[in-house]
C-alpha cells in the first residue's frame, strides 16, 4: 500500500526503542473510554505506533483495529489476539462507514493532516460514537533531575524538535476538533523506571534523533554524567508521571 505523500516519519528508524521504553497508558483511560462509547464491539486505534493503546483497548473491546503508516513501527507491536494491526495512514484507513464506536489518537494526532482525518473519523464512527486524541509533554521525577530535563527539552534539543511539536506543548489546547465536547477526568501516565530506561525513553523523541543526525552525537551520555549525583545507581527505581492531556468528542 503506498503511504500518503504528507506522512512525516520521525520514529521507524527508532522502532525497537520505541517498543521497549514507550510508557503505557493508564488502565483507567481505556475503562473510561469504554464507559462512554455507544458499544464495545470496535475501536479505531490511529497512529497506533507500536500497540500500547491498542493493546490497553483490547481488555475493553472485542476488536481493536489498529493502523499505522509505519511498516518498522507496525513489525514492533505487540500482539494480542483482540488487535488487528494494518498498515495504513490517519487520512485513509479503508473501513467501513459507520463502523466503529471509538475512535482514539495516542501522542500522534499532531502529525496527521487534520482536515483529512476528521473527514475519516466522521465517515467511520457510528452515530453517537466517540472519538479521544491525548498527549503528555515533558515528565516529572523530583527536584534537579526535572531541571536537567527541562534543559534537555528546551535547549540541548529543543531547535531539533519537529514543527508540528507546538500542538504537545500547548497541550492540545488550541488543536481544531469538530465533535461535540466531552469533558475528561484528569489521567497520568504512571511507571516505575532505573535512570537507563529514562536514558532509553529519552532517545526515541524526535528532536533527540534529529540532533544526532545533526551534530553526529548523541547528547544523552552527557546528560547521564550530569544527572549521576542526583542518581547515583543507574539501577536504582525511581517514579516517573506524565500528566495526559485530552479532546474527547461525540459525533452526531
Amino acid at each position: 500500500m503506498k503511504m500518503s505523500e504528507s506522512f512525516k516519519d520521525h520514529f521507524s528508524r527508532q522502532a525497537p526503542d520505541y517498543a521497549r521504553y514507550r510508557p503505557n497508558y493508564p488502565a483507567g483511560l481505556f475503562a473510561w473510554l469504554a464507559e462512554i462509547a455507544p458499544a464495545r464491539a470496535v475501536v479505531w486505534d490511529c497512529g497506533t505506533g507500536s500497540g500500547q493503546a491498542a493493546v490497553g483497548l483490547a481488555a475493553h473491546f472485542e476488536r481493536v483495529i489498529a493502523t499505522d503508516p509505519s511498516r518498522t513501527q507496525l513489525a514492533h507491536a505487540e500482539p494480542h489476539p483482540r488487535v488487528d494491526y494494518r498498515l495504513a495512514p490517519a487520512e485513509d484507513s479503508r473501513l467501513d462507514a459507520a463502523s466503529v464506536d471509538l475512535v482514539t489518537v495516542a501522542q500522534a494526532i499532531h502529525w496527521f493532516d487534520l482536515d483529512k482525518f476528521y473527514a475519516e473519523a466522521k465517515r467511520v464512527l457510528k452515530p453517537g460514537g466517540v472519538i479521544a486524541a491525548w498527549t503528555y509533554t515533558l515528565l516529572d521525577v523530583e527536584a534537579g533531575l526535572d531541571e536537567l530535563l527541562l534543559d534537555l527539552y528546551k535547549n540541548v534539543v529543543g531547535p531539533y524538535w519537529p514543527l508540528e511539536r507546538w500542538m504537545v506543548d500547548d497541550r492540545y489546547r488550541s488543536l481544531p476538533f469538530p465533535f461535540e465536547p466531552i469533558t475528561a477526568p484528569a489521567f497520568e501516565i504512571r511507571t516505575e523506571w532505573s535512570r537507563d530506561d529514562l536514558i532509553g525513553y529519552l532517545g526515541t523523541w524526535s528532536a533527540t534523533q534529529a540532533y544526532v543526525k545533526a551534530k553526529g552525537v548523541d547528547p544523552l551520555p552527557d546528560l547521564a554524567r550530569r544527572m549521576a549525583p542526583l542518581w547515583p545507581d543507574p539501577a536504582t527505581i525511581k517514579t516517573l508521571r506524565w500528566p495526559l492531556h485530552l479532546r474527547v468528542g461525540r459525533h452526531q
